[in-house]
């Protein structure tokens, strides 16, 4: 049975929600560097009522259960995870929950370690952006007049032209999806055989198929492509460049793309447990594509870049300018929901930036609002452990009120519907359905089932607030939704 521990204490799953706590009550009062600080009384009960809240889903769609962090984190078999929270444009709070590695003593604290994933890529494409404030960079000259280590192939007879911005906005139409990384034992390939699919990488060739600029098609492929353009660019180092251009200047002293960990921040880095808690040989998987997946860092030290986005957007920051942060959240033509590194959802007030990220027993989730300076990030020593992240930032939007984010419950109508929809409906598969009216509202009878009471939305649809469907009627017609499918009966 797997166990969790802190400092002086081993325990079994069955008292976890006790002493996880004592854990990281006992980490920040005696820390001498400020490691899981502790808050005001009001934010301390907002941690608390966040964690104690996670929604999970049930099998009702809009409907969940609450409960707490520990619980979930003992069901995914996870041994740790990092949580930082913005409000009001600042840092609210971070806090470390559980411990580095499954039987270890060693708990997690607001600087400890994890891999970022994907969440790599547009802290990456902050990078690019600042290089091209400073006008080191051009998103809109073909990447092969940057390269000179390797190029972009020609397919026969055809040369294809991309730029860092398809490349950042994955419309580049390059291939290779993702990145599973390398054991520490195993040969780690060069840039330029990863870019090539030979010697020790274990991706195929990364290579432009699609007419670059028509269509979006995630590649972390592209992402490397970028990489090493911006090094040939600017002749630097990944690692040195990225803490030179981005790191460096906003304080983040922890934050690397260092593949492997350097032997000076290795005791401050989190396990990766994949699945069952269990260790990975090694400890984690090294990524030398690192700008599309080999960000070390913490949540506190991305939720500094997330609050100089923010700024930026206000126009308040001195290091973005406003329009270099507009570019990067406009989105691209081809497709809405992506900008330069981020991906974008919703508009006006509840307009979001965001992105998630998966590496082998590593899992990230970074959102955060243009405007009003709420969001949070979410860092997971699990990949089992990726459902928690949902269920958490739900319950960080719940309690922090965040405009548009949860799911929108069925709002039932005051008024009763007298109109006498009952009858027998078939459709073209002679799938028979039946209306029946009691106490002049609308039940469902279908074959053997019971029949299901139908009450009135505003939206007007039929529902039962039970099961996952709307019924609409219209003239003699029923239709009938059900996670995506739709189909029509007509009465008789």
């Amino acid at each position: 049975m797997n166990t969790f521990s802190c400092p002086g204490r081993s325990f079994g799953l069955v008292t976890i929600l006790f002493f996880l706590n004592s854990c990281n009550n006992n980490a920040t009062t005696t820390s001498t560097s400020g490691e899981n600080p502790r808050y005001s009384a009001e934010v301390e009960q907002r941690i608390t009522r966040v964690i104690s809240n996670l929604q999970v889903e049930t099998p009702v769609d809009g409907q969940f259960r609450s409960d707490s962090l520990y619980n979930r984190m003992r069901y995914f078999h996870t041994p740790g995870i990092s949580v930082a929270v913005i409000n009001d444009g600042k840092l609210e709070w971070a806090r470390g929950f559980g411990v580095k590695e499954t039987n270890a003593n060693d708990s997690i604290d607001v600087n400890t370690l994890f891999e970022a994933g994907s969440v790599s890529k547009p802290v990456f494409a902050l990078g690019v952006m600042k290089l091209k404030q400073d006008g080191v960079l051009d998103l809109d000259k073909d990447v092969n007049e940057y390269l000179k280590s390797w190029k972009i192939p020609a397919n026969s007879d055809w040369q294809p032209v991309i730029t860092l911005r398809q490349l950042l906005s994955h419309t580049a139409g390059t291939t290779v999806h993702g990145f599973p990384g390398y054991m520490k034992s195993e040969e780690i390939p060069s840039l330029r055989q990863v870019l090539d699919g030979s010697g020790p990488a274990n991706t195929n060739a990364v290579r432009v198929n699609l007419l670059p600029g028509t269509q979006f098609r995630y590649s972390g492929g592209g992402i490397t492509i970028a990489q090493l353009t911006v090094m040939d660019g600017t002749g630097k180092p990944f690692p040195s460049l990225m803490r030179e251009n981005l790191f460096d200047p906003l304080k983040l002293k922890y934050s690397t793309y260092e593949q492997p960990l350097p032997d000076s921040k290795e005791q401050m880095a989190s396990t990766a447990s994949p699945w069952k808690g269990q260790p990975i040989k090694g400890r984690y998987h090294v990524y030398p594509e690192m700008a599309a997946a080999g960000l070390w860092t913490n949540p506190s030290e991305l939720a500094q870049l997330v609050l100089e986005v923010q700024k930026a957007l206000e126009g308040n920051s001195t290091f973005f300018k406003k329009e270099t942060m507009e570019e990067m959240m406009r989105p691209q033509k081809v497709m809405k929901e992506i900008g330069i590194g981020f991906f974008l959802e919703s508009k006006g007030d509840s307009a979001r930036f965001g992105h998630n990220g998966w590496d082998e027993g590593f899992v990230a989730l970074l959102t955060a609002y243009k405007k009003g300076g709420k969001g949070a990030i979410i860092m997971v020593n699990s990949n089992e452990g990726y459902s928690i992240m949902d269920e958490l930032i739900k319950s960080i939007a719940k309690e922090y009120n965040w405009p548009d984010y949860l799911p929108s419950s069925v709002k039932k109508a005051t008024s009763t519907d007298k109109t006498d929809y009952a009858g027998n409906y078939s459709n073209e598969d002679s799938i028979e359905m039946k209306i029946i009216m009691v106490d002049n509202q609308p039940q469902l009878v279908y074959q053997r089932q019971h029949p299901l009471p139908l009450q009135k939305s505003t939206d007007n649809y039929y529902y039962n607030p039970s099961t996952n469907f709307k019924i609409f009627f219209k003239g003699g017609e029923l239709r009938f939704e059900q996670q995506g499918s739709s189909k029509v009966f007509k009465k008789k």
